[in-house]
């Protein structure tokens, strides 16, 4: 059977040994020397993709401008033949049908025409000025406005 380990030492204080350790500021110097490192390395690229998010962002806005137009003109004259049309027995119904979802589809267009707007102009506000609070809340409105375009695309 092993021995039992005893103490030695009755009272006698040991000499302090300076003790190395890892400086938290220096952990962090490293830390943020890395990060600004690789954002060097990957400037170029960074800067780039703002470009094109800019350019799509205008594509978008200049797209929005225009289907909110022809979506204003097409509801202007379907409000006005729809009525008309559903009187008349020689339209067929598959005719009737499809007016029918065509004034629902530029009405959606219509009515989301303001959300989509502001989404659009935040966003674009956001990345010419690099202010990335105005970028962030917008990613789930315009999956939104996504899905409801993608939603009124024919299938």
């Amino acid at each position: 059977m092993p021995e039992p380990i005893r103490a030695t030492a009755r009272g006698v204080a040991a000499p302090a040994k300076a003790v190395s350790f890892v400086k938290f500021s220096d952990k962090l110097t490293d830390s943020i020397t890395d990060i600004t490192r690789i954002i060097e390395q990957n400037k170029e690229m960074i800067d780039s993709i703002q470009e094109i998010a800019i350019e799509l962002t205008s594509s978008i806005g200049s797209l929005h401008t225009l289907t909110v137009k022809y979506a204003r003109t097409a509801n202007q004259i379907l409000d006005v033949l729809l009525p008309i049309l559903k009187n008349l027995p020689l339209i067929p119904r598959n005719v009737m049908d499809l007016l029918v979802k065509l004034e629902s589809t530029t009405q959606k267009i219509i009515d989301n025409e303001v959300s989509t707007s502001k989404a659009i102009t935040d966003v674009r506000s956001g990345l010419n000025t690099g202010d990335v609070n105005k970028i962030k809340g917008h990613a789930d409105q315009l999956k939104t406005v996504t899905r409801t375009l993608t939603d009124m695309l024919p299938k």
